[in-house]
This record gives C-alpha cells, sequence and structure tokens, in this order.
C-alpha cells in the first residue's frame, strides 16, 4: 500500500477513543445481552431507550456543572437553530427526563426499568476507559425512600455479574447525607482541605471553593496522600441518613452480599443523596493478571426528578459498565469465549442444484437447522474452505446427480466420512448428527 493510501485510511480510521464492535466479539456481548434481559425479566425491569441526544442542561442542571463530566467531558454541539445539545454521558439524567415528559408517573409506582447502550465522554482514552462506551443499568423511579429499593438495585447488579462468571466481587458503600446534614460536612471538609501546607492540585483548589465532596474525587497521587485523614460523612449524618444506611447495609446482611462501608466514597455526580455504592472485583484470571476496579457504581438520587420541575420523588439506580465487565469476562475466560450454535455449511455443485439451493436451506432452516452457505462460490473447494472457516462440523453437499435424485450428501467435516441420504430424511439425520 502507497504512503498516499496509507494516509487516506488513516483518515478513515474511527474517532479517538471509540471504537467498532467486530463480528468475532459479538459472542461477548450476545452474553451480556441475555444474561442482563434474564436479570431484568427476574426481576420485573422493563426496558427503556432513551436519545442518544440531549439538550445539554439536561446534564448541566442535574449532574453538576462544576463535576468533571460537564466541564471535561460531556461533547456539545449548536444545531443551526441555536439548540445546545450533547451526547448523552450517562443515562440517569436522560431516564428522568423521559419519566417526566411521557407521564410515566402515572404507571404503577415504584417504576423499574433497566437499559444498555452507547455512552460519550471526551477523556483520554486508556485501557478499559473510551470515548464511546456503554452501560448497563437498572432504576426504580418515583417510589418512596425505602432503603428496600437500594438493596434490591445492588442485588440485581451482582446477580447479573454472577451470571456473567464474575469472581470476587465486594460493594463499597457509603453514604454522603441529604439536604439538611449535607451542609455540615461539606463545612468539615473545607476546613481540612484549608490547610496552608497542603499542595492541593489545580482542579481541587477549584472545587474547594465550588464542590468540596468532589475533593474525595481527585486521582492526582498528591490529593490522593490526604484523603485517608479527610473527615467522614458518617460522622455528620442526621438520624434519618444514619438510619437509612444501616437498613440497607442490613438487607445485604440478609442477602449475604459481601460488602465494605468505605468512608471516603462519593460519587462524581451532584444529584446523588444518602447511599452511593461502587462494585470491585478482586479476581485473579489464570494468566496471573489481577483485577482491583470498579465495574460500575451507582446510589440515591432523591432530588433528580425535582431538579427537573417534578413532584419530589425517591429514586435509584446503578450502572455497570459493559467493556470492563467484558474485559473481566475474557480474562476469567476458563474455557473461551461463548461457544456458538453448532451450524451446518451448505455445498452447491453445478447450476441446476444451485438453483433449488436457496428454496432447500430455506426449508432446513425453517425446521430449525443452523444453515450457512456460501452461494456466491461455485469451486468445491473455495465452499470447503469457507465451511473450515466458520468452524462447521457438517456438510451438506448439493450437486447435480442429487439434485436430479432429491438425495444429498452429508460430510463430517472433522474426519472427511460422508453419506449419501434421500432428502426426506435429511433433517432427521442432520439433527441426529449434531447432538
Amino acid at each position: 500500500m502507497s504512503d498516499q493510501n496509507k494516509q487516506k485510511m488513516q483518515n478513515l480510521q474511527s474517532p479517538k477513543g471509540m471504537h467498532d464492535i467486530l463480528p468475532q466479539e459479538q459472542a461477548w456481548w450476545d452474553k451480556v445481552r441475555k444474561e442482563l434481559q434474564y436479570i431484568a425479566d427476574h426481576y420485573h425491569f422493563s426496558r427503556i431507550e432513551t436519545t442518544l441526544m440531549e439538550r445539554a442542561e439536561v446534564f448541566e442542571k442535574t449532574l453538576g456543572e462544576t463535576t468533571d463530566v460537564v466541564e471535561k467531558q460531556m461533547f456539545v454541539y449548536k444545531s443551526r437553530s441555536g439548540d445546545r445539545l450533547a451526547l448523552r454521558p450517562e443515562a440517569t439524567a436522560s431516564i428522568v427526563r423521559s419519566y417526566l415528559q411521557h407521564g410515566l408517573a402515572h404507571l404503577g409506582q415504584p417504576l423499574k426499568l433497566f437499559y444498555l447502550g452507547p455512552m460519550f465522554r471526551k477523556e483520554q482514552p486508556q485501557a478499559g476507559r473510551f470515548r464511546q462506551f456503554h452501560q448497563m443499568g437498572f432504576e426504580i423511579i418515583g417510589g418512596d425512600d425505602e432503603p428496600v429499593y437500594d438493596a434490591q438495585i445492588i442485588l440485581a447488579m451482582v446477580r447479573l455479574l454472577e451470571r456473567l462468571k464474575v469472581k470476587q466481587i465486594t460493594v463499597r458503600v457509603n453514604s454522603i447525607g441529604c439536604r439538611i446534614c449535607r451542609p455540615n460536612y461539606r463545612k468539615k471538609l473545607i476546613e481540612y482541605y484549608k490547610n496552608p501546607n497542603f499542595k492541593l492540585c489545580k482542579d481541587c483548589r477549584r472545587r474547594l471553593r465550588e464542590n468540596p465532596l468532589r475533593l474525595l474525587d481527585c486521582k492526582n497521587p498528591t490529593c490522593q496522600e490526604y484523603k485517608p485523614a479527610a473527615p467522614i460523612s458518617l460522622d455528620s449524618l442526621c438520624v434519618y441518613c444514619n438510619k437509612h444506611l444501616k437498613d440497607t447495609l442490613e438487607f445485604l446482611d440478609e442477602l449475604k452480599i459481601p460488602y465494605q462501608v468505605d468512608h471516603q466514597l462519593v460519587r462524581g455526580l451532584d444529584y446523588y443523596s444518602r447511599t452511593v455504592f461502587e462494585i470491585f472485583t478482586e479476581a485473579t484470571a489464570a494468566d496471573g493478571t489481577k483485577f482491583d476496579f470498579a465495574l460500575g457504581g451507582g446510589g440515591r438520587y432523591d432530588y433528580l426528578i425535582e431538579m427537573f420541575g417534578g413532584r419530589p420523588a425517591g429514586a435509584v439506580g446503578g450502572a455497570l459498565g459493559v467493556e470492563r465487565v467484558l474485559e473481566v469476562m475474557k480474562a476469567l475466560k476458563s474455557g473461551s469465549a461463548p461457544k456458538e450454535k453448532a451450524t451446518v455449511f451448505f455445498i452447491h455443485i453445478g447450476d441446476t442444484a444451485k438453483k433449488k439451493s436457496l428454496a432447500l436451506i430455506e426449508s432446513l432452516r425453517e425446521a430449525g437447522i443452523p444453515m450457512q452457505e456460501s452461494l456466491g462460490k461455485d469451486s468445491l473447494g473455495a465452499q470447503l474452505r469457507a465451511a473450515n472457516k466458520e468452524g462447521s462440523r457438517l456438510a451438506l453437499i448439493f450437486g447435480q446427480k442429487e439434485a436430479f435424485e432429491d438425495a444429498i450428501i452429508i460430510r463430517d467435516l472433522d474426519n472427511s466420512v460422508q453419506e449419501t441420504i434421500p432428502l426426506k430424511k435429511v433433517v432427521t439425520e442432520v439433527k441426529k448428527r449434531l447432538k
């Protein structure tokens, strides 16, 4: 390939931090979709799909204008009519917008919803972190603020990971309080971080003025050193928030879900209140790879509907990063990618057989036989090579002679043993060999 053509190809590559999901990856994704649907059905969550693009205010008003997501990571565009639109960086705000817009409060409450779809954040791409990524999650909206709903969200997420064979799962839980008790905690954080000896990064100096809870989110190594001795939110909780956390943890105890109370855990979005959580894995793969990162998280957002102008209502939710979950699934593979259904490859020889092939293949598929073919190729060798590439176990060879005699050849592609049988028996014979 010439340098000029190479440059053309580079210009036509996918955008930075965004990637295609190729056919060989789909078996893994199908496994995730299947198990997500199973858990949703099991716990009675209904699917919702919101628009990929929203008015920018949907996120700016609810996630917090001083959060990293809004300040640094949102893809924001201006339409020709002057509207400011943003690719959604997360799903919860979009779902609450849809909940209010379409009057879903009139349905049975609380409303239990789940989703799977792409999100967009303008981050520096790195392992497990992309500019276009996927999240799957659960939301319980419109009920009261009963801690049983917090436990149900955590339960659904943990059970989903278990069905995906992700091991050594731990839930880290904290409470960041409510409108009544959080101001006192913010005050304590400000007093602590105003220490003149602290060398805070530029972002944290701004957070100290605008949103001190975000100080605990900073990944700067110097700022991390101050975190262990920082005031903890549990010391500032009001009676109600303290009881809410205690009740949530008791539900997790009853469910035997392992958890840790993490005093420094806060979530990076402003709409959270009371219980917040993250789900970690500490699994070790067969090759020695050790994992210790969050697969997802969530929390309660009782004030979010009110931020949109709706009547106050309790709500709680959580999401898992699909790419991160897939990374762990592949590393823990005690086998390989999920196996696809055994297939049969149809091979034709000659024009007469080719003309009859489509109808014959269709009848075999309708009988429940998974068929593959390469009818655009006429050479027997080329079709056999295609069958081998697809990993097919059996080939059905349909030639001129077989077309006239209403017969077909079944060939075992592992040992090349073959047998000619009447067409009327092909379904029975193939199913017998695929068992």
